[in-house]
């Protein structure tokens, strides 16, 4: 999420004329704020730029070291914000259950502001009444579990001709990452939009977005200091891509009021998303007014969350499997003797591969789609593991950390999906020593979607195809770095060669 902070902070001669010339605004524009009686363990912060000196390029180990260091619940300073660092199981617990209700707002971010037409979206909406009307909609009408089963011939349809088109490449390299980003884009196209935009540049959009989400903003932290983010441009391109986002959106929103304007009158035509929100727009029920914005929020949210969680969690588990070629005979023997001689694998088979689940699981355990949840903020005053926190506190849970604390994981660094086959733990945010999709009112609505996709498409692909690394290279060489970001996705694409299995 953060691309060296502490390096940005130092463009030449920024410490000295910034401190001389503005330490009396910086006291003067810093919110007052009382000390709390039994504040929790804190690291030492510098002046004006708190603890921003410690937190790198990768924002989860940055944390998960000032946690190592002072415990698994820690506040520290970016710039004049007080945030709280979580990473264990009963701090996430206390925040994501327990006072669930008191930490449900989001911290303000003008550049989430920008990208998400204003924060009406699901992700950054400030908690309350708007938020709550935009998520039931859209957890109704697309991310319900029967929404989502309804999608299966699409997702099913999506596989079978990504499976074809690897297959004609068989014993080439093959941009395994570059598949299952269009295989997600086309799924998520034809639910939300009612076909596919690629020619749009859909997907460019999408990437530019996710490197947006993912930088750290100087201004929402140190406000007097929003200048900064103009020179490194992210104000621009944060403009320039909702502007290119917001084009794209009229044009589709003009073409789903054309077609059911022609709908109407031959009284037959199809529904998907944009169809469903127009539907309630004019409705203007529960006496909420379903704006252009929210509508454009909305799909917004439901490409940059869902296409990084899906494709993503098939891309790492396909990762972490070729570089395990023992689990992934097990697996590859396992959805062989559920096809019985079949040539795909049903979403009715997946329920029988047990194994199939665990892998997931554990790959969903070592790379979580985001590794330090979206910051939550506290509404009030409250008593977090008997320590006293202000309102207005930011909160970051690093999930990742916490997937990996050795006193609740054997071995955490290894990857081994058996510790998943008697284990009842799931992903949906019940566990709170392990949330892939983080929990409570605040945790992924989208997680039913994302999985349904990603468990058929790592069953057919590990079904039809023996994937080896490129150039005779082994198995342990293949490069496991993660890109920064608000989700890490690898850092580079995942390229094999593979060969037909079934003939």
């Amino acid at each position: 999420m953060f691309h060296s902070i502490f390096q940005l902070l130092l463009i030449p001669l920024i410490f000295s004329f910034v401190f001389l010339l503005f330490l009396i605004p910086f006291k003067l524009l810093s919110s007052p704020s009382k000390t709390p009686k039994n504040p929790p363990p804190s690291a030492k912060k510098l002046p004006i730029i708190g603890n921003l000196h410690q937190i790198g390029s990768t924002l989860h180990l940055s944390l998960q070291a000032i946690t190592q260091k002072h415990g698994p619940l820690v506040l520290i300073h970016l710039g004049s914000v007080p945030v709280l660092v979580v990473s264990s199981a009963e701090g996430a617990r206390e925040i994501l259950k327990t006072h669930d209700l008191i930490f449900s707002s989001r911290a303000k971010n003008y550049i989430y502001d920008i990208l998400s037409f204003g924060s009406k979206d699901i992700g950054f909406a400030p908690y309350g009444e708007y938020w709550r009307q935009v998520k039931s909609v859209t957890v109704l009408h697309l991310l319900s579990r029967k929404r989502v089963q309804s999608f299966r011939k699409l997702r099913e349809k999506e596989t079978v001709d990504m499976i074809e088109t690897i297959g004609k490449k068989c014993g080439s390299v093959v941009d395994i990452t570059g598949m299952l980003f269009l295989l997600t884009n086309n799924i998520l196209c034809q639910a939300a939009l009612g076909k596919t935009y690629s020619d749009l540049k859909l997907m460019d959009l999408m990437a530019r977005s996710q490197h947006l989400l993912g930088a750290f903003v100087v201004g929402s932290y140190i406000p007097w200091l929003s200048w900064v983010d103009r020179l490194r441009g992210l104000e621009r391109g944060a403009k320039q891509v909702a502007k290119e986002f917001d084009e794209l959106l009229d044009v589709v929103i003009d073409e789903h009021i054309d077609k059911n304007t022609k709908a109407d009158s031959n009284g037959n035509g199809s529904q998907d998303l944009i169809d469903i929100l127009l539907e309630l727009q004019k409705e203007n029920t529960k006496n909420f007014t379903l704006e252009k914005d929210t509508i454009k929020g909305v799909i917004f949210d439901v490409f940059v969350a869902g296409t990084d969680a899906t494709y993503a969690s098939v891309e790492w588990a396909l990762s972490e499997l070729v570089r395990h070629p023992d689990i992934m005979k097990k697996l590859q023997t396992e959805v062989t003797k559920i096809a019985k001689g079949r040539s795909m694998i049903s979403e009715d088979d997946i329920q029988e591969m047990h194994y199939l689940k665990a892998v997931i699981k554990e790959s969903l355990r070592l790379h979580p789609p985001v590794p330090v949840l979206i910051p939550h903020q506290s509404r009030e005053d409250v008593k977090v593991m008997g320590y006293d926190i202000a309102k207005g506190t930011q909160v970051m849970v690093n999930v990742w950390a916490i997937a990996r604390d050795p006193s609740i994981w054997e071995e955490p660094d290894k990857f081994n999906p058996d510790r998943f086959l008697n284990s009842s733990m799931d992903y949906r945010g019940f566990d709170y020593e392990y949330l892939p999709f983080g929990s409570g009112r605040r945790g992924c609505p989208g997680t039913e979607f994302a999985m349904a996709t990603s468990e058929v498409v790592l069953a057919n692909i590990v079904l039809k195809f023996d994937l080896t690394m490129p150039n005779e290279r082994r198995p342990v060489e293949l490069d496991m770095d993660g890109a920064p970001g608000l989700s890490v996705v690898r850092k580079s694409h995942l390229l094999l060669v593979p060969s037909s299995r079934l003939g």
